[in-house]
């Protein structure tokens, strides 16, 4: 008979959504345990959002070194060391999770973590490395993984996920390639195909649609596309991949571009096609929780399953109740899920307003309703476009990429979102946010005394762009 383990709280993951949940039931005077298949802490530290902004910002430091923007500044450029590059990746992981998470479990004795491949068996309970664990609530925080598309040969050839990024497990990445085909062009294709290229490596970014980040302003990829080229990354939109197949030391990519066969080479292949929920093998069908065509676990407004005493939140929901696939989200539904569950409570869950941006540089940040969604739900919209270059300071520190779009309520002024592509937006986006989140209109944004100069003051000079002639402004005048 497998030892039996009870609990208040049962969570399968360790990752971020799980910790946050794991936090507030310890908070409530609950037990909990967590279960982990590869690494405490998830994703997020070990081979996602950490180590990713780490080499980014070594990528942009590198190449400002190579071509600095000031005349008058006279580069003798920078010595590159890409391993080395490596470790301190590692070491900047493994401390993140040594005082983030180890840390955490090690000082809570409410929290317990079991190593090994967890799932639902016929009686409830959860199994996991022959031992058996048994909750009054079990939340499902299993994650996302990358996704393999069904590309002919791709099984023959080696070839890199975003798992490139991990430590101390198979697929890190150690050398510098000299080359790089990357097929998809979302968020993760566009960061780490910016990163390599400005580490030296030859990148070419594949997207099958006509323009990339489909869903996002037309103005936002049209411009960081522009961007992007005149950068030196080959981007390829429009392009179908039909095959792949080895050739000589590296990778050769065939598919159809302008109505005719193209065949692209380079020594690494990385796929980036996507993410995809962590539900197989958790024995779902067992305990009666239901999953989407894609394998997303349904839940309700309040992060409950089809299954009473099952919760799930974070990426293995997908996009349920609005969500998003993001780290800050699946933490913050991580403890409404422990509240609802443990605590009596029912809170909805409001993913109405959720900031995100894409780490390039310039970045793309944005928040609330497209132009297209606000008119789809119905809104008569007026949306306004102002470019980085009226902003005094992208002038002043002499980088005046990109834009920021600003879409509002044509009766009300109401903004209903803002999308902004420019150096440091991810900084800037959370004023947008908050001002969504409390109804803002336009002379909310004009009235805010912002600090000058700043790349803030582009949501201003947007909402001014309403009702005034924006070049034709002093500065700081209204």
């Amino acid at each position: 008979m497998p030892q039996t383990d009870a609990f208040d709280l049962v969570i399968l993951g360790s990752g971020s959504t799980a910790f946050a949940a794991a936090i507030r039931a310890a908070e409530l005077g609950k037990t909990v345990a967590m279960t982990e298949s590869r690494m405490l802490g998830g994703t997020c530290v070990n081979r996602g959002c950490l180590p990713s902004k780490n080499l980014i910002e070594a990528a942009r430091l590198y190449w400002e070194a190579n071509h600095p923007r000031f005349p008058g500044l006279r580069t003798r450029g920078m010595d590159l060391d890409f391993p080395a590059l490596v470790e301190q990746k590692n070491e900047v992981i493994m401390d993140y999770r040594s005082k983030k998470y180890e840390s955490i479990v090690t000082d809570e004795e409410r929290i317990k973590v079991y190593p090994g491949r967890a799932g639902f068996a016929p009686d409830g309970t959860v199994r996991v490395n022959g031992g058996r664990l048994v909750g009054s609530h079990y939340l499902i925080a299993t994650g996302s993984h990358p996704v393999i598309p069904r590309i002919p040969g791709l099984a023959e050839v080696p070839y890199l996920t975003s798992d490139l990024l991990a430590f101390q497990e198979d697929g890190e990445l150690r050398d510098l390639p000299r080359s790089l085909v990357i097929v998809g062009a979302g968020y993760v294709a566009l960061e780490l195909g910016q990163m390599f290229h400005r580490f030296g490596t030859e990148v070419t970014l594949l997207e099958r649609g006509p323009i990339i980040l489909g869903d996002y302003e037309p103005e936002v990829s049209v411009e960081l596309t522009r961007l992007l080229r005149e950068e030196g990354v080959h981007v390829l939109t429009g392009f179908e991949v039909s095959r792949v197949r080895r050739d000589g030391q590296g990778v050769a990519v065939v598919g159809w571009h302008d109505g005719r066969e193209v065949t692209l080479e380079g020594e690494r292949l990385l796929v980036a096609a996507g993410r995809a929920a962590n539900t197989r093998d958790l024995g779902l069908r067992h305990v009666g929780v239901e999953t989407d065509p894609l394998g997303f676990v349904r839940v309700d407004e309040f992060l409950q399953t089809s299954a009473g005493n099952i919760w799930a939140a974070g990426d293995v929901i997908g996009r349920q109740t609005g969500s998003q696939l993001a780290t800050p989200v699946g933490a913050h539904d991580g403890v409404i899920a422990a509240m609802n569950a443990l605590s009596g409570e029912r809170r909805v869950v409001d993913h109405r307003v959720i900031p995100r941006t894409i780490f390039t540089d310039p970045q793309v940040a944005t928040v609330g309703l497209t132009d297209a969604e606000a008119n789809q739900r119905g809104f008569r919209c007026a949306c306004r476009t102002v470019p980085m270059s009226l902003v005094p300071r992208a002038g002043a520190v002499r980088d005046t990429r990109g834009l920021v779009k600003m879409v509002a309520e044509a009766e009300t002024g109401r903004v209903l979102g803002v999308s902004f592509l420019a150096r440091d937006a991810g900084e800037v986006i959370h004023e947008a946010a908050m001002a969504l989140r409390f109804g803002a209109t336009l002379r909310d944004f004009i009235d805010m005394v912002h600090v000058y100069p700043t790349m803030a003051e582009a949501l201003k000079l947007a909402a001014l762009s309403y009702f005034k002639d924006v070049e034709r402004l002093s500065c700081c005048a209204e």
